[in-house]
């Protein structure tokens, strides 16, 4: 007899720091049978991995167990809601003993499983004697490591709650492993079934950031209402795999087949090969149907065996950095933003060049409030009011301090109406960088704990070979000399993203009859040309992707985030408003398309 069960699962948490009111949400507004969160990010290991430098019984999420477990452990125990989470970060074990503190506070008899096995650290030595490069710069593993851990899957997850486990606590995972694992679990579903694998990792992949895909950062943003009170995402899950996203009655936001479009494309490369540990997901032919009011049915995703590696995170050291911002305000504010900025470099390279001091290794200038941010795309504002945003970068921290200590005297020293240091006098802080390599499967030992019981877990090997068909590009409109010119806004929504440097922008049609259009306007050269002033000149490149089944291009951006994450001096170093820029660019359609 077929399964008629629905999983329901909700997602609390789309990164650390994400609201707190979330879990209380959809535990009290919902009837979900598993909540999880995601916390991690390469920034967020190397942040848990210095605070577990500084005091061995942190280097996880604290707030997961202080303000956001303790007050629901016991509606969480009364509606039977298991909980799974990668609050556990770099030290896992601590995680899981300060919430079993918690619970036998409160009398509550709830079996934790902590997931081991992702943390490298200790083979540091063993990993320098592979000549183990960096998958995208080709460099060499640094010295001297921050955090190193590998991107785990959902199958220890699935062995935890097999055996019981109400509260399963992990280090690295992928995002979407907190979702797919409790669906293996309930559905016992075959580690060969690659179709079904493949959408309990969309499920979760749409769901991990949070209020993402109920409306937040939505490109149409003033069709959401709510933003007080936004509701977080539930899927509903069936045996056969095919799942519904919404969220809780009576919250704010808004899930629609556009909503959930952007998300599905969010910090995506290929779509035909989207890795997880799992599985080698294909989402370019997944459709998307409103079926009801904040009702959104997800199916048509593929799958294929995964690789026999997994990716691995790690982070380093590389000097200190200082970012300092002040407003400048009065008649011709840019002009004298740009020379109070070049004036203050000028002189604090020259001290250091007295000093016998290297330059800095890296300096950033934006003007914010002129569109600095769209490089040459930017629109001639005549603005009385800009912030100077200044970043340096530096191997001595000293070097760093000396350039904060030197804003102060622009106020008075140089040109008029330098009104305020925004944020107060900066302060020098480590550069944290990413590398990023593959490992074999087979030279890591995954563990679960169970009230201190370890079991190694047994992972499937995966498979080298990868080859499938590309996605053939569809129907390319052709330009008569008689088209209208509107910014792509009007027949496009769109959502970027990050991937260590590289960025991704998706845009999604309007309307089916508007792709052919947006493929002959969004070539890759064009957008190329019109996202230059993103882009590294040397080592950039822009790859298109088709996504037709929901009428998307995917187009990622090679190098395009000066570093990336914690690395990078921009204002923008994770691509957040490229899509937005994006939006902007003019394209050319028959005047007929407007009236769809």
């Amino acid at each position: 007899m077929e399964d008629q069960r629905i999983v329901k699962i909700g997602c609390a948490s789309g990164f650390w720091g994400d609201t707190n009111t979330a879990a209380f949400q959809l535990v009290h507004l919902s009837d979900i049978n598993y909540l999880v969160f995601d916390y991690l990010s390469e920034i967020t290991m190397s942040i848990m991995a210095k605070a577990m430098m500084t005091n061995p019984e942190h280097g996880y999420a604290l707030d997961f167990v202080s303000r956001v477990m303790t007050p629901l452990l016991k509606k969480i125990s009364d509606k039977k809601i298991k909980v799974i989470s990668n609050a556990g970060g770099v030290n896992p074990l601590a995680c899981r003993d300060a919430l079993q503190k918690v619970l036998e506070a409160q009398g509550l008899d709830l079996k934790i499983a902590v997931v081991l096995g992702d943390d490298l650290m200790l083979q540091q030595a063993e990993l320098k004697t592979q000549n183990i490069k960096e998958m995208f710069s080709g460099e060499d593993l640094p010295s001297q490591l921050a955090s190193c851990n590998a991107y785990l899957g959902a199958v220890p997850i699935r062995d935890a709650l097999d055996q019981g486990a109400d509260i399963v606590i992990t280090g690295r995972v992928v995002d979407s492993a907190v979702v797919l694992a409790p669906l293996l679990h309930e559905y016992q579903w075959s580690l060969e079934d690659y179709d079904k694998l493949s959408q309990g990792a969309l499920a979760g992949h749409i769901i991990e950031c949070g209020a993402q895909c109920t409306g937040g950062n939505f490109t149409d943003w003033r069709l959401v209402q709510g933003f007080d009170n936004m509701g977080f995402p539930i899927v509903e899950v069936k045996a056969d795999a095919s799942f519904i996203v919404t969220k809780p009655k009576g919250t704010g936001g808004l899930v629609s087949v556009a909503t959930v479009a952007e998300q599905v494309v969010y910090e995506i490369g290929n779509p035909q090969a989207y890795l997880l540990p799992d599985v080698t997901a294909d989402f370019s032919q997944v459709k998307l149907e409103q079926v009801g009011e904040d009702r959104v049915l997800v199916i048509g995703a593929k799958g294929r065996a995964p690789t026999q590696q997994y990716k691995v995170s790690a982070t380093y050291p590389d000097g200190y950095r200082v970012l300092v911002s002040f407003l400048i305000a009065g008649r011709e504010a840019p002009e004298k933003a740009h020379v109070i900025a070049d004036a203050i470099l000028n002189k604090c390279e020259r001290v250091l060049a007295l000093r016998s001091v290297p330059p800095f290794l890296e300096k950033s200038v934006e003007i914010l409030g002129i569109e600095s941010t769209y490089g040459a795309n930017a629109q001639p504002i005549n603005s009385r009011e800009v912030v100077v945003k200044i970043a340096v970068k530096h191997m001595f921290k000293e070097a760093c301090m000396f350039f904060a200590s030197e804003i102060a005297q622009a106020s008075t020293g140089m040109a008029p109406a330098l009104a305020g240091i925004v944020g107060g006098r900066p302060k020098a802080s480590p550069v944290i960088k990413l590398f990023s390599f593959l490992v074999d499967k087979s030279k890591l030992s995954v563990v679960i704990d169970i009230n201190g019981q370890r079991q190694n877990i047994q992972i499937p090997s995966g498979c080298s070979d990868q080859s499938f068909n590309t996605v053939a590009v569809g129907e390319v409109a052709q330009f008569t000399g008689k088209e209208i010119e509107v910014p792509l806004v009007e027949i496009a929504h769109a959502r970027s993203g990050d991937k260590g440097n590289h960025s991704n922008i998706g845009v999604i049609a309007r309307q089916p009859e508007y792709l052919p259009w947006i493929r002959a306007n969004l070539t890759e050269e064009k957008v190329k040309e019109y996202m230059q002033h993103v882009l590294d000149p040397e080592k950039s490149k822009v790859i298109c992707y088709e996504i037709t089944g929901f009428n998307a291009l995917n187009f990622m951006l090679e190098n395009a985030l000066g570093g990336g994450g914690i690395a990078s001096l921009r204002i923008d170093p994770q691509g957040k408003a490229f899509a937005q820029q994006l939006l902007d660019m003019p394209v050319k359609i028959p005047a007929s398309l407007k009236s769809f």
